[in-house]
Protein backbone atom coordinates (compact mmCIF):
# COMPACT_ATOMS: atom_id res chain seq x y z
CA UNK A 1 0.00 0.00 0.00
CA UNK A 2 2.69 2.53 0.62
CA UNK A 3 4.28 1.50 -1.91
CA UNK A 4 1.94 2.35 -4.81
CA UNK A 5 0.93 5.60 -2.90
CA UNK A 6 4.47 6.61 -3.20
CA UNK A 7 4.37 5.60 -6.95
CA UNK A 8 1.28 7.37 -7.12
CA UNK A 9 2.68 10.50 -5.64
CA UNK A 10 5.75 10.68 -7.91
CA UNK A 11 3.34 10.66 -11.16
CA UNK A 12 1.70 13.54 -9.61
CA UNK A 13 5.19 15.31 -8.82
CA UNK A 14 5.93 14.18 -12.26
CA UNK A 15 2.77 15.81 -14.39
CA UNK A 16 3.14 18.95 -12.37
CA UNK A 17 6.51 19.46 -13.15
CA UNK A 18 6.09 18.69 -16.98
CA UNK A 19 2.71 21.33 -16.82
CA UNK A 20 5.13 23.78 -14.94
CA UNK A 21 7.60 23.05 -17.65
CA UNK A 22 5.23 23.50 -20.59
CA UNK A 23 3.82 27.10 -19.15
CA UNK A 24 7.23 28.66 -18.26
CA UNK A 25 9.52 27.68 -21.22
CA UNK A 26 11.78 26.48 -18.82
CA UNK A 27 13.30 23.45 -17.22
CA UNK A 28 14.89 24.97 -14.17
CA UNK A 29 11.42 24.53 -11.99
CA UNK A 30 12.42 23.27 -8.05
CA UNK A 31 10.29 20.32 -7.38
CA UNK A 32 7.86 20.10 -5.00
CA UNK A 33 9.53 19.79 -1.41
CA UNK A 34 7.66 17.36 1.04
CA UNK A 35 7.13 17.93 4.28
CA UNK A 36 9.14 15.99 7.18
CA UNK A 37 8.39 14.98 10.45
CA UNK A 38 10.18 17.60 11.96
CA UNK A 39 7.88 20.21 10.43
CA UNK A 40 5.01 18.42 12.27
CA UNK A 41 6.87 18.81 15.63
CA UNK A 42 7.38 22.76 14.78
CA UNK A 43 3.80 22.75 14.03
CA UNK A 44 2.42 20.91 17.07
CA UNK A 45 4.87 22.69 19.47
CA UNK A 46 3.61 26.11 18.11
CA UNK A 47 -0.13 25.49 19.21
CA UNK A 48 -1.07 26.85 22.31
CA UNK A 49 -2.93 24.44 24.32
CA UNK A 50 -4.75 25.88 26.97
CA UNK A 51 -6.79 24.94 29.92
CA UNK A 52 -10.36 23.01 28.15
CA UNK A 53 -10.50 22.86 24.40
CA UNK A 54 -8.39 23.15 21.39
CA UNK A 55 -9.85 22.73 18.28
CA UNK A 56 -6.57 22.64 15.75
CA UNK A 57 -5.49 21.22 12.50
CA UNK A 58 -1.91 20.15 11.05
CA UNK A 59 -0.61 19.36 7.72
CA UNK A 60 0.72 15.49 7.59
CA UNK A 61 3.95 14.73 5.87
CA UNK A 62 2.45 12.97 2.92
CA UNK A 63 0.46 16.65 2.51
CA UNK A 64 -2.40 14.87 4.59
CA UNK A 65 -5.52 17.64 6.18
CA UNK A 66 -5.82 15.92 9.96
CA UNK A 67 -8.29 18.30 12.08
CA UNK A 68 -8.73 17.29 16.05
CA UNK A 69 -10.19 18.29 19.21
CA UNK A 70 -7.93 18.44 22.68
CA UNK A 71 -9.23 19.00 25.86
CA UNK A 72 -6.66 19.61 28.62
CA UNK A 73 -7.74 19.35 32.13
CA UNK A 74 -7.71 22.22 34.62
CA UNK A 75 -5.03 20.30 36.78
CA UNK A 76 -1.76 21.58 37.96
CA UNK A 77 0.93 19.73 35.81
CA UNK A 78 3.77 20.41 37.53
CA UNK A 79 5.28 16.84 38.31
CA UNK A 80 2.23 15.73 36.94
CA UNK A 81 1.88 13.85 33.66
CA UNK A 82 -1.83 12.93 33.02
CA UNK A 83 -3.49 9.96 30.78
CA UNK A 84 -3.85 10.18 27.42
CA UNK A 85 -7.18 9.01 25.64
CA UNK A 86 -7.77 8.60 22.40
CA UNK A 87 -11.42 8.99 21.42
CA UNK A 88 -12.57 7.89 17.55
CA UNK A 89 -16.22 8.99 16.57
CA UNK A 90 -18.69 7.04 14.80
CA UNK A 91 -19.54 7.05 11.28
CA UNK A 92 -20.39 10.75 10.48
CA UNK A 93 -20.02 10.51 6.78
CA UNK A 94 -17.48 13.01 5.85
CA UNK A 95 -18.54 15.81 8.19
CA UNK A 96 -16.13 18.50 9.31
CA UNK A 97 -17.19 18.13 12.84
CA UNK A 98 -17.42 15.14 13.60
CA UNK A 99 -14.31 14.95 15.95
CA UNK A 100 -15.67 17.82 17.75
CA UNK A 101 -18.69 15.85 19.67
CA UNK A 102 -16.89 15.16 22.30
CA UNK A 103 -19.24 16.70 24.75
CA UNK A 104 -21.73 13.57 24.08
CA UNK A 105 -19.51 10.49 25.95
CA UNK A 106 -16.10 11.37 26.36
CA UNK A 107 -15.93 14.66 28.19
CA UNK A 108 -18.26 13.38 31.03
CA UNK A 109 -17.28 9.73 30.94
CA UNK A 110 -13.36 10.57 31.28
CA UNK A 111 -14.03 13.14 33.95
CA UNK A 112 -12.93 11.70 37.24
CA UNK A 113 -9.45 10.36 35.29
CA UNK A 114 -8.27 14.59 34.86
CA UNK A 115 -6.78 13.38 31.31
CA UNK A 116 -5.83 14.74 28.13
CA UNK A 117 -8.30 14.08 25.28
CA UNK A 118 -7.83 13.99 21.92
CA UNK A 119 -10.38 13.31 19.43
CA UNK A 120 -9.45 13.19 15.67
CA UNK A 121 -11.44 13.49 12.30
CA UNK A 122 -11.20 10.51 10.26
CA UNK A 123 -12.19 12.28 7.27
CA UNK A 124 -14.85 9.71 5.96
CA UNK A 125 -12.54 6.82 6.27
CA UNK A 126 -11.96 3.61 8.14
CA UNK A 127 -9.98 3.96 11.12
CA UNK A 128 -7.55 1.45 10.13
CA UNK A 129 -6.65 2.92 6.61
CA UNK A 130 -3.31 4.19 6.21
CA UNK A 131 -4.54 7.87 6.36
CA UNK A 132 -5.82 7.46 10.10
CA UNK A 133 -2.67 5.61 10.78
CA UNK A 134 -0.65 8.27 10.13
CA UNK A 135 -2.62 10.89 12.19
CA UNK A 136 -3.41 8.94 15.21
CA UNK A 137 -0.16 7.73 15.55
CA UNK A 138 1.42 11.19 14.69
CA UNK A 139 -1.19 12.63 17.19
CA UNK A 140 0.30 10.05 19.75
CA UNK A 141 3.78 10.85 19.51
CA UNK A 142 3.39 14.37 19.25
CA UNK A 143 0.78 14.47 22.68
CA UNK A 144 4.31 12.21 24.07
CA UNK A 145 7.01 14.74 23.58
CA UNK A 146 5.47 18.39 23.96
CA UNK A 147 2.12 17.45 26.01
CA UNK A 148 2.26 16.25 29.95
CA UNK A 149 1.30 12.68 29.09
CA UNK A 150 2.04 9.48 31.19
CA UNK A 151 2.87 6.96 28.56
CA UNK A 152 2.32 4.07 30.51
CA UNK A 153 -1.38 5.35 30.79
CA UNK A 154 -2.62 5.69 26.96
CA UNK A 155 -5.89 4.52 25.89
CA UNK A 156 -8.01 4.10 22.64
CA UNK A 157 -11.43 4.30 22.88
CA UNK A 158 -14.04 5.14 20.28
CA UNK A 159 -18.16 4.30 19.36
CA UNK A 160 -19.27 1.94 16.66
CA UNK A 161 -17.15 2.31 13.80
CA UNK A 162 -14.72 4.37 16.31
CA UNK A 163 -15.36 0.85 18.46
CA UNK A 164 -14.19 -1.30 15.87
CA UNK A 165 -11.09 1.54 15.70
CA UNK A 166 -10.41 0.92 18.99
CA UNK A 167 -10.29 -2.93 18.75
CA UNK A 168 -8.16 -2.19 16.21
CA UNK A 169 -5.32 -0.62 17.73
CA UNK A 170 -5.87 -2.41 20.81
CA UNK A 171 -5.00 -5.44 19.00
CA UNK A 172 -2.05 -4.29 16.89
CA UNK A 173 -0.38 -1.69 18.98
CA UNK A 174 -0.35 -3.35 22.71
CA UNK A 175 3.10 -1.36 23.04
CA UNK A 176 1.22 2.08 22.75
CA UNK A 177 -2.04 1.70 24.02
CA UNK A 178 -2.38 0.36 28.12
CA UNK A 179 -6.08 -0.20 27.04
CA UNK A 180 -8.90 -0.16 24.76
CA UNK A 181 -12.40 0.93 25.57
CA UNK A 182 -14.58 0.06 22.22
CA UNK A 183 -18.27 0.88 22.67
CA UNK A 184 -21.51 -0.04 20.25
CA UNK A 185 -18.33 -2.28 17.91
CA UNK A 186 -18.57 -5.30 15.39
CA UNK A 187 -15.44 -6.45 15.33
CA UNK A 188 -13.55 -10.27 14.85
CA UNK A 189 -9.67 -11.30 14.01
CA UNK A 190 -8.81 -14.77 13.10
CA UNK A 191 -5.73 -16.76 12.08
CA UNK A 192 -5.98 -18.67 8.89
CA UNK A 193 -7.08 -21.68 10.53
CA UNK A 194 -9.64 -20.02 11.74
CA UNK A 195 -8.91 -19.51 15.26
CA UNK A 196 -9.40 -15.99 17.16
CA UNK A 197 -6.77 -13.94 17.87
CA UNK A 198 -5.34 -12.53 21.05
CA UNK A 199 -5.62 -8.81 21.80
CA UNK A 200 -2.92 -8.35 23.98
CA UNK A 201 -4.38 -4.93 24.82
CA UNK A 202 -6.37 -5.57 28.16
CA UNK A 203 -10.27 -4.15 26.40
CA UNK A 204 -13.25 -3.22 28.31
CA UNK A 205 -16.05 -3.44 26.09
CA UNK A 206 -19.72 -1.73 26.04
CA UNK A 207 -22.53 -3.07 24.10
CA UNK A 208 -26.07 -2.11 24.54
CA UNK A 209 -28.42 -4.61 25.33
CA UNK A 210 -30.71 -3.50 21.88
CA UNK A 211 -28.09 -2.20 19.07
CA UNK A 212 -30.21 -2.99 16.50
CA UNK A 213 -27.12 -2.35 14.05
CA UNK A 214 -23.88 -4.63 15.90
CA UNK A 215 -26.18 -7.46 17.37
CA UNK A 216 -25.29 -7.78 21.22
CA UNK A 217 -24.85 -11.37 20.34
CA UNK A 218 -22.43 -11.23 18.04
CA UNK A 219 -19.79 -9.22 20.00
CA UNK A 220 -20.55 -11.10 23.13
CA UNK A 221 -19.42 -14.29 20.77
CA UNK A 222 -16.55 -12.38 19.66
CA UNK A 223 -15.30 -11.63 23.01
CA UNK A 224 -16.02 -15.33 24.44
CA UNK A 225 -13.54 -16.54 22.02
CA UNK A 226 -11.03 -13.73 22.30
CA UNK A 227 -11.14 -14.46 25.72
CA UNK A 228 -10.74 -18.09 25.24
CA UNK A 229 -7.74 -17.45 23.25
CA UNK A 230 -6.01 -15.38 25.74
CA UNK A 231 -7.03 -12.14 25.85
CA UNK A 232 -7.95 -9.81 28.89
CA UNK A 233 -11.62 -8.76 27.67
CA UNK A 234 -14.73 -8.35 29.43
CA UNK A 235 -18.11 -7.37 27.96
CA UNK A 236 -20.61 -5.12 29.65
CA UNK A 237 -24.17 -4.74 28.46
CA UNK A 238 -25.72 -1.35 28.49
CA UNK A 239 -29.11 -2.24 29.77
CA UNK A 240 -31.69 -1.51 27.29
CA UNK A 241 -29.33 0.91 25.17
CA UNK A 242 -29.77 0.76 21.47
CA UNK A 243 -26.77 1.70 18.92
CA UNK A 244 -28.03 5.44 17.94
CA UNK A 245 -28.38 6.93 21.59
CA UNK A 246 -24.18 7.22 22.42
CA UNK A 247 -24.86 10.45 24.92
CA UNK A 248 -26.73 7.62 26.83
CA UNK A 249 -23.41 5.52 27.64
CA UNK A 250 -21.86 7.98 30.20
CA UNK A 251 -22.44 5.81 33.09
CA UNK A 252 -21.25 2.97 31.44
CA UNK A 253 -17.77 4.82 30.28
CA UNK A 254 -17.80 6.40 33.99
CA UNK A 255 -17.35 2.90 35.23
CA UNK A 256 -14.32 2.09 32.54
CA UNK A 257 -12.83 4.97 33.77
CA UNK A 258 -12.66 3.42 37.23
CA UNK A 259 -11.45 -0.16 35.61
CA UNK A 260 -8.64 1.66 34.08
CA UNK A 261 -7.64 2.87 37.09
CA UNK A 262 -8.09 -0.23 39.68
CA UNK A 263 -7.59 -2.89 37.45
CA UNK A 264 -4.86 -1.77 34.86
CA UNK A 265 -3.28 1.30 35.98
Amino acid sequence: MKIMKSIKLTLIYLFTATLLFNCNGSDDTPPPVGRTYANLQTDFSAINFTTGITDASLVGVNNEFWEFRVIMPDVDFTNNDRPLIITLHGFAGNDPNAHKNTACYAESGFEALDAIIISPNNRGLQWFEPYNQAQVNALVDLASDYLPVDTSKIVVNGYSDGGNGAWWYSETQPNVFSAGIPMASAYGSYNSDGSTRIIQTPTYVIHGENDELFPLQNTQDWVDATVLSGSDSSLVVATGLTHTEPCEYVSYLQDAASWLVSDVW
